[in-house]
């Protein structure tokens, strides 16, 4: 990695769930464009701390902060940590996500509250406590939350996911409305299938190849597809979207 350019020069962001995949990948990108990078991790410090590695030897700035994001006075007490430390908060990534899958019929209520606890509250934990940072982010401050191709189209076997990232877009489509005015941008991004750590560990390759056959583009995504949205999203050039979907998943939802 190299720094590319200084649009986010200055910028201080938080990336939750940076610790490996798509969310190391953005805190990746944002660095490679001149941000200092918060890392959030819950439980895998020793990867969390291998990306600050990544991105100090590329020669960006990183730090960590862990914390669970379903606790709300965790995310607070963080948050507000990070605002005192590195003196303010100009992005926010909520990434940080559990999938969960069972049929609808046999789902647990353990389950259900733990997927929807991570993913849709965990952005509202975040989203929540920073945004008095982020309203005082000059006109550039950006909330960018992950959700998912399935949040608008559902899929058999993940019906806490799919609820919980429709919920997300949602989330994004008031948060949008009421920073506006103060210059705050909040969007979404709603990756399809991308290739990471646990899809290549669990993914059969019957499997693979049957969703492929469902992607127009003929491939699965990866990881930097995902973070080259993200740092459009975080940058100048994106300051007059906000409240929008943007899909990364290779033509499996038009």
């Amino acid at each position: 990695m190299a720094i590319v350019d200084k649009a986010l020069q200055g910028r201080v962001a938080l990336v939750t769930g940076a610790s490996r995949g798509i969310g190391r990948a953005i805190a990746l990108a944002l660095a490679q464009r001149g941000a200092k990078v918060i890392i959030n991790y819950a439980s895998r410090e020793d990867a969390a701390r291998e990306a600050v590695i990544a991105v100090e030897a590329a020669g960006g700035q990183a730090a960590l902060a862990g914390f669970d994001v379903a606790d709300p006075v965790a995310v607070a007490g963080a948050i507000k940590a990070i605002g005192k430390d590195h003196g303010g908060l100009d992005i926010l990534v909520n990434n940080a996500g559990v999938a969960i899958n069972g049929l609808v019929m046999r789902y647990s209520d353990e389950h259900w509250q733990k997927t929807l606890a991570v993913n849709l509250g965990g952005a509202f934990h975040c989203i929540r406590a920073a945004a008095t940072l982020l309203l005082r982010a000059k006109g550039a401050g950006r909330i960018i939350n992950l959700t998912s191709v399935v949040g608008e189209m559902g899929n058999a076997g993940q019906v806490a996911y799919a609820a919980s990232k429709a919920g997300v877009i949602g989330l994004t489509m008031s948060t949008a409305r009421e920073l506006a005015s103060r210059g705050v941008t909040c969007n979404a991004i709603a990756p399809g299938f991308i290739e990471t750590d646990m899809t290549a560990e669990h993914l059969p390759e019957a499997q693979r190849a049957k969703l492929i056959e469902q992607i127009p583009l003929g491939k699965i995504g990866h990881a930097d597809d995902v973070a080259g949205a993200a740092a459009f999203l975080a940058g100048p050039e994106a300051g007059y979207i906000t409240g929008q979907v943007l899909r990364v998943n290779g033509g499996m939802l038009m």
